[in-house]
């Protein structure tokens, strides 16, 4: 058993989802390893991780739509340090994940046809973040 562990940083534009796959699949074939399993960590109170749809902008947009009618902005929160996104971007992070874990098969994470690895960045405002990965196998 062998691992690797680096950590991706990732810069976002702001609310929505940006696609990290090649950039985790890059690091996965850079490791060596064959089979095992990758697991992906958000560093990050106010954004997450999400395995989705990676062919339609429609889906996007209606996951995004989604989460602001789950978790609006509002002055109804007491939690608002850094602003009116702060607490709706803890909620949307809550109710989503922080981490992520994929198979490694033959070299390569084995997600589905469809399937993408995104970050979910929940703030109004362009972030940068930090995702760490661990891969484990032989």
């Amino acid at each position: 058993m062998r691992q690797a562990s680096t950590t991706l940083t990732v810069r976002t534009r702001g609310k929505g989802l940006t696609d990290i796959s090649s950039a985790v699949e890059a690091q996965v074939r850079d490791s060596g390893l064959g089979n095992g399993l990758a697991t992906l960590f958000c560093r990050h109170t106010s954004a997450s991780l999400l395995i989705q749809e990676n062919a339609s902008p429609a889906a996007h947009r209606d996951i995004e739509a989604y989460f602001e009618r789950i978790a609006p902005e509002s002055d109804a929160y007491e939690h608002d340090d850094e602003g009116p996104d702060d607490m709706p971007a803890h909620l949307r992070a809550a109710l989503t994940q922080t981490q992520l874990t994929i198979p490694l098969v033959d070299g390569h994470l084995a997600l589905g046809r469809w399937q993408g690895i995104f970050l979910f960045e929940h703030r109004g405002m362009p972030h940068e973040r930090e995702i760490l990965l661990h891969v484990i196998g032989e």
